[in-house]
């Protein structure tokens, strides 16, 4: 279990910046000297551009892949044994993970969901607020909606490939029934984490791409970082997951919501004739480099 969580933890930390990175770096969107003519001509500048045929299917295929976990897979592994519970030690914990095993807290833990559930359309409000992210609404959502199916993609790949107990399976003040439930074994990695630190980063973000004079951009990110921290703790308090799954949670989360939009509002490559795509087979995988001579 372990060799599998450390595998795609690293595997994960890789992935999101290649792969991002490749998706959308060296597409741009914005360049400096069109914001400069753009101010001059007092023409309303275009903060993201988005590439239809590229974001249509990575969104769709993330959101497909998440979907098809999420309904067939992650709630269908089936129930422990009493002896699988009964034979697990704290002792085979990381000595980091110890410190989070705490019993279920039923309280905690549907008290979660409540900034679970407001924190998904949140930035869908938080659109209207601006005349400019106003008149790009659609825009907006459909990039948000993308960054969404990227972090649902890694989070339920993480859940589905790696079986970890929650931490209250390892305590003795939770009942054995709840420590039976196949939801026992969905602790890697913190989804509610997830969740909150991609809507509230993108909102950050956001704002800091429409508003970048502004001298208030640190509030939203500080508010973002504070919101994160906060469902972790009530997650970790509840019993439902170790520090590492929160950490990671906080980190893949906070990753895509600000990423997916900064690689469509920055070009990091300027030669166009250079390109660089993600390749995966049965295998191996890697970073393959192409040069388009002229």
């Amino acid at each position: 279990m372990k060799k599998n969580r450390y595998l795609f933890t690293i595997m994960t930390s890789i992935l999101l910046c290649i792969s991002i990175h490749t998706a959308y770096g060296i597409n741009t969107i914005i360049y400096k000297d069109t914001l400069q003519k753009d101010s001059i001509n007092n023409k309303k500048r275009m903060v993201y551009k988005l590439r239809p045929a590229a974001d249509i299917s990575i969104a769709a295929g993330c959101a497909a892949w998440s979907g098809y976990l999420l309904t067939t897979q992650i709630y269908s592994k089936g129930p422990s044994t009493e002896q699988q519970i009964l034979s697990l030690n704290i002792n085979s914990i990381d000595p980091i993970d110890r410190i989070g095993v705490y019993p279920y807290n039923e309280h905690l833990d549907k008290t979660s969901y409540y900034p679970f559930y407001t924190a998904i359309p949140l930035p869908l409000v938080f659109f209207l607020t601006g005349n400019d992210m106003r008149s790009d609404f659609p825009k907006l959502t459909f990039l948000y909606l993308e960054t969404l199916s990227i972090t649902g993609m890694i989070g339920t790949s993480a859940t589905y490939f790696v079986n970890q107990y929650r931490p209250y399976a390892y305590t003795a003040q939770t009942s054995m029934d709840k420590k039976l439930t196949q939801n026992a074994k969905n602790s890697f990695f913190a989804g509610h984490v997830e969740i909150i630190a991609t809507s509230t980063f993108f909102i950050s973000e956001v704002y800091s791409n429409y508003y970048p004079d502004s001298k208030i951009k640190w509030l939203f990110f500080t508010a973002a970082g504070l919101a994160t921290a906060g469902m972790g703790y009530m997650r970790l308090e509840a019993g439902m997951h170790f520090p590492s799954d929160i950490l990671l949670g906080a980190v893949v989360g906070a990753s895509s919501g600000i990423l997916v939009p900064y690689f469509h509002n920055h070009k990091i490559i300027k030669n166009t004739n250079l390109t660089f795509m993600p390749f995966f087979n049965s295998n191996a995988g890697g970073l393959s480099m192409m040069y388009a001579m002229k």
